[in-house]
């Protein structure tokens, strides 16, 4: 059974891949069967008899004319389809006794339902079924109610009614293929959105951490350097700064390197992402690298933990920020830091005097600023930045409590 319907399908596959053999094929059968059928008289002495009559030449070229119009069928229905409606005719007139010529008409008649649209398949049905049942009304051999003019009519409809249901049915078939191939293009661009986005993410938390610690490090190299030879204790805890800072610095990287780990990876890091209830160990940092920070209206900050986006999102805006403040605003400035929640959003702001004559980023287009809008932008919020009014810079940001953020776990 299994070689059978291999065989099969092989067959059909070539059959779709040369519809002219098909239609030869096909053309062939029905000029068989209607040679066969002019052979049979239906009004024998005891039901149909073979045999008791023989076709006319006449009749066995229209015969070859009506099937051989059948291999154009796909090409041309509808010249095909009136071509041997006009031979089934001439046979219905000429022939004594007529052959079943009208079977070609038949054919000619589904393949045009079946191709075109319904509407079309109803006034060419019904044109044709007219046609050939009156002229076999008219020029029959036998009275009008016969049943040989009843079956024409009868066939004629089955064969439009059956090029319709193929029709429909090849039209269904197209419609939910179409709409699986629709479905597995948006999962393929789902998926591919989520790997931009994971992409994007980790891009940002690297950056965020790469930045903050070669920040630190840089300055407590420098202010070993100074002091090595005139204060070396005052060098010795500035290297002891820059291995602490080295030591979070790989931890944290080890922690976001490890998102991109196969599930069977060992030793996959189990170590939590960073959040607001580090905050303090985050401003000693800065503190040790020479940046006084202080925490604002710590009596009216955030009562309740955040969710985990927001809580991380928090923390990295002020970690990039307190970062570009040591990198930009001179050795004399001083930061304030303030979280407080206000109704459902909790609001993130860094304030710095500028107090040195370095440069900060006011026109918004470091990596930095451009990575803390994007975090904030995922989670539905609003950050602002730019220049305060008397010198220093400004970052505050609006983040949502409970919008969108199951979106970002």
């Amino acid at each position: 059974m299994t070689a059978l319907g291999t065989g099969l399908s092989r067959s059909r596959r070539w059959l779709r891949a040369h519809p002219l053999a098909l239609d030869g094929a096909l053309a062939f059968a029905v000029l068989v069967t209607i040679l066969v059928g002019s052979f049979v008289d239906p009004h024998g002495r005891n039901g149909p008899d073979f045999g008791t009559r023989t076709p006319e030449a006449r009749s066995v070229v229209l015969m070859v004319l009506s099937a051989a119009a059948l291999v154009f069928r796909r090409r041309d229905p509808m010249a095909v389809l009136a071509f041997t409606g006009v031979v089934a005719l001439v046979e219905l007139i000429v022939g004594d006794p007529p052959a079943p010529v009208a079977m070609s008409a038949v054919v000619a008649l589904y393949t045009v339902a079946s191709r075109t649209d319904r509407p079309t398949t109803w006034r060419v049905g019904l044109l044709t079924m007219t046609g050939l049942t009156a002229g076999a009304m008219c020029f029959g051999p036998g009275p009008w109610y016969s049943q040989e003019n009843l079956g024409i009519f009868a066939w004629a409809g089955i064969g439009a009614s059956a090029g319709d249901a193929v029709r429909s049915r090849r039209a269904f078939v197209d419609a939910i293929r179409e709409r699986a191939e629709r479905a597995e293009r948006t999962r393929e661009e789902e998926a591919r959105r989520r790997v931009a986005e994971e992409r994007l993410r980790i891009a940002r938390d690297l950056h965020d951490v790469v930045a903050h610690h070669i920040a630190l490090v840089n300055v407590q190299a420098g202010v070993a350097a100074h002091v090595m030879d005139k204060r070396p204790d005052q060098a010795k805890e500035a290297l002891a700064h820059v291995r602490e800072a080295s030591r979070s610095a790989l931890n944290e990287l080890r922690a976001t390197v490890g998102l991109l780990r196969q599930s069977g990876d060992p030793e996959a890091p189990t170590r939590p992402a960073p959040g607001l209830a580090v905050l303090d160990e985050l401003l000693e940092t800065f503190r040790n690298a020479g940046l006084p920070v202080e925490v604002a209206r710590p009596d009216r900050g955030v009562a309740a933990p955040l969710p985990a986006a927001v809580d991380l999102a928090a923390y990295r805006i002020i970690q990039e920020a307190l970062t570009n403040v040591r990198k930009h605003a001179g050795a004399h400035a001083k930061a304030e830091v303030s979280v407080v929640r206000v109704g459902l959003s909790a609001e993130v702001t860094v304030l710095d005097n500028g107090g040195g004559a370095g440069e900060g980023p006011t026109d918004g287009s470091g990596h930095g600023l451009i990575g803390m809008r994007e975090r904030v932008g995922a989670l539905g919020g609003v950050l602002t930045t730019g220049p305060r009014y008397g010198g220093g810079y400004r970052v505050h940001a609006i983040l949502p409590v409970k919008a969108r953020t199951g979106e970002n776990t």
